[in-house]
């Protein structure tokens, strides 16, 4: 169940870390494909957990570095655990597999030798709504920037976006429209670490006026040059 009150949860463990060139947020879906022997190795250990029990790892979003190769990527603190829903094993050795974000944790530290893949130790951050009231306030301001946003972007044929019912809990609607929104990394990385639902509302109340903005220049230049090309019918 989401807390409403507190900073962070006191749980804490070893986590096997998968570092992405992406942010996994709380709630969304992510399908990924697993090719390196060394997340080989992951699938086939989180598969020898009984299924009673969750199977997860921890997605860390790349700072600096790549995604494959020898060379340990730099990462952000902040990620989220990945819960594995489904997954199919290819001919070829590959795994083919849906997870959903689950907890948000920090990594204090990071295990390089004791397994193919990274591990490390982690802290679970509590998921929390902040200040009430402003939460609210955001909450309606972004569910309506939000719609219109959607509006425009498929008025202006650019892309036919269908949006989902939002919901009406602050801290799940934060999370949705941080994925919906927020395309850029580091952006995106922001928001998952923000200390609660009420200023991760509020940064995305302003993400969503810039990208309107933006819009909206976009498409009143796109028709000055048009009707500047278009050949006078005298």
């Amino acid at each position: 169940m989401l807390r409403r009150e507190g900073v962070r949860a006191t749980v804490s463990e070893r986590l096997p870390l998968f570092p992405l060139g992406t942010v996994l947020l709380p709630g969304l879906l992510m399908p990924l494909q697993i090719f390196e022997e060394r997340y080989r190795v992951l699938v086939r250990e989180l598969l020898e957990i009984p299924e009673t029990e969750p199977r997860r790892f921890g997605v860390v979003a790349i700072r600096r570095g790549r995604e494959v190769g020898p060379a340990v990527p730099q990462t952000y603190e902040i990620g989220c655990t990945a819960l594995v829903r489904r997954v199919e094993a290819l001919p070829d050795g590959r795994f083919s597999m849906v997870t959903v974000g689950g907890s948000r944790f920090r990594v204090h530290s990071v295990d390089e030798s004791s397994h193919p893949y990274l591990v490390g130790d982690v802290e679970y951050l509590d998921d929390v709504v902040g200040d009430e009231a402003a939460a609210a306030g955001n909450a309606a301001v972004v569910t309506r920037l939000l719609r219109e946003y959607t509006e425009r972007l498929t008025a202006s044929g650019t892309v036919e976006v269908k949006l989902p019912e939002l919901p009406t809990d602050p801290i799940a609607l934060s999370f949705l429209v941080a994925a919906a929104v927020a395309n850029d990394i580091a952006e995106r990385q922001e928001l998952l670490a923000a200390p609660d639902a009420a200023a991760r509302l509020r940064g995305e109340r302003a993400l969503l006026r810039r990208e309107l903005g933006l819009l909206e220049r976009i498409t009143t230049v796109g028709s000055s040059e048009l009707n500047r090309i278009t050949p006078s019918s005298n």
